[in-house]
Formats: C-alpha cells, structure tokens, sequence
C-alpha cells in the first residue's frame, strides 16, 4: 500500500500539532518534544520539524510510504524536490536513530 508523504517545515511545533491534528483527525502517531511529529492516516503520511534551514510552512520534501520498498531511496524531480521512497519500518528506523527517545513504532 502507497502513502503519499509531505514534509513541511515549523518555526512552531506545538500550534503546528494542534492544527494538524484537527486538520487530519487524529493525534500524531510519533511526537518529539520542540523537534518532530508524524501522522499516518489512511492516505497520507504526514510530517512536520522544527527546521531553521527552512521558512516556516515550506514543503521540505515529498514521498511515498511504500510498504513493497526494499530499501530507503530518494531522488530530486524536474522542479528540485527531493522525493523518498520509504516503508514504515524503515521511517521508523531513521525517526528512531534521530531521536531514539522517540522509540517509534509504527502499526
């Protein structure tokens, strides 16, 4: 099963939780005090971080939660957007590398 997956950019976790908790109806699945939350609803795969590099809002990348991927890939379209290529276990497994205190796993 595919899920299309958005990256975006916060200046501000916490407000940027709570909006896109109710924008998608649920809680985030993996939560990272000041830092990182993910949600994974039926079509989508949806992060946000706390990331100076980028204006808050921006698209940081694009993708597909992949559950057919033998391994992690990326690669950068016509329009330089990088693109990944992700199964939730191996999101899982760089989430938790990042920040192990995630202790992130997805069902």
């Amino acid at each position: 099963m595919n899920k299309l997956h958005i990256a975006i950019a916060t200046n501000n976790i916490e407000e940027s939780i709570k909006d896109y908790t109710t924008r998608l109806g649920e809680a985030p699945c993996s939560f990272v005090l000041n830092e990182y939350a993910l949600w994974r609803t039926e079509a989508l795969n949806v992060s946000i971080r706390q990331d100076s590099t980028c204006k808050p809002g921006e698209l940081r990348h694009l993708g597909w939660e992949d559950s057919s991927a033998q391994e992690f890939s990326q690669d950068t379209d016509v329009n330089g957007i990088v693109w990944e290529r992700f199964s939730a276990q191996q999101q899982a497994d760089e989430i938790n590398e990042i920040w192990p205190e995630a202790n992130f796993t997805p069902v």
